[in-house]
């Protein structure tokens, strides 16, 4: 079997077991997977590869951007134009409808951010990113310095980065929590109400409430991410009944909204991130170190703008 069933709810939000089909191979390592559902395609990163390529339902991959500036997450906002966290240049940039660049953050408090990593965008078009040093490592960035003393997370506030100004204005980006280890896959609860945040290398995930203004507060650890094979938290999302998937060790794991894991999808490799696709959302598409793979679940995703 490929799923490892923890709590009979796992039936109906995955499936009793599950087909892995690859879909895509021969990549260096794969991550940022997201999907449009008005050009029904798929965009998604190879970090060390300097590029980022695009999946057609046809099973056709072409080169989307190169070079990608070593991208990593992608998100679309409510205007459906791609949001993207860049390693090698610790920026976090969003392509307009003519494939243009617009920068939306590099710094805070006049030092370079570190290496914007994953990214959300909430209803009122503000965006939240996580910020952690990979990319100032070996193979999955620019080795560097860093500049910042601690690895946070962000919001930029709706509208940041109009086109008539190329850089935001610093009041634009705020500095949310900056107690992590390494911060990175977040997602929000359907309502909007909790933002859900992982940390690579304490195998957890914590979840804070939403103020009115935007920011979060009340931070406490809500699951561990455990298992016995290789693996930690990386991407995360939501499905449409509240179930939140993360990778974890040996694959993707499913919890509850009352923070039970219900189960893990085994993967052939070492799962990075994920999205849902297809007609009907129950496509799990997965960016798994050098392939692409695809099952089917029981519940679909949500799209993303």
């Amino acid at each position: 079997m490929n799923v490892e069933i923890r709590e009979e709810r796992f039936r109906a939000v995955v499936g009793d077991d599950v087909e892995i089909e690859e879909v895509g191979h021969g990549f260096d390592f794969t991550e940022g997977a997201v999907w449009n559902h008005i050009e029904n395609h798929l965009i998604f990163s190879d970090i060390p590869g300097n590029i980022m390529r695009k999946w057609m339902p046809d099973g056709s991959i072409e080169i989307w951007r190169q070079p990608s500036n070593m991208a990593n997450g992608n998100t679309y906002d409510r205007a459906g134009r791609l949001v993207t966290c860049e390693h090698a240049t610790s920026r976090v940039t969003r392509t307009e409808p003519d494939r243009s660049l617009t920068v939306l953050a590099t710094s805070f408090d006049g030092k370079e951010l570190n290496s914007p990593n994953d990214i959300v965008v909430k209803s009122d078009g503000s965006i939240y990113f996580t910020d952690p040093s990979f990319g100032r490592m070996e193979y999955y960035g620019v080795p560097r310095e860093q500049e910042l003393d601690f690895q946070g997370v962000y919001q930029l506030a709706p509208d940041s980065g109009d086109a008539a100004q190329q850089w935001p204005r610093q009041t634009d980006l705020s500095l949310l929590v900056d107690d992590f280890d390494q911060p990175n896959g977040l997602c929000f609860s359907l309502d909007e109400s909790q933002l859900y945040i992982n940390d690579t290398m304490r195998a957890h995930i914590r979840v804070f409430d939403v103020n009115d203004d935007g920011t979060i507060s009340n931070g406490r650890v809500w699951a561990d991410v455990t298992g016995d094979q290789d693996g930690a938290p990386d991407g995360m999302k939501i499905d449409s009944a509240g179930n939140l998937f993360v990778t974890g060790p040996g694959g993707i794991h499913v919890f509850s909204t009352d923070a039970t894991c219900l189960g893990v999808i085994y993967l052939p490799q070492g799962a990075a991130n994920f999205c849902w696709g297809g007609d009907d959302m129950k496509s799990l598409f997965i960016t798994a170190s050098t392939s692409l793979y695809r099952l089917r679940v029981r519940v679909a995703g949500n799209h993303t703008f």
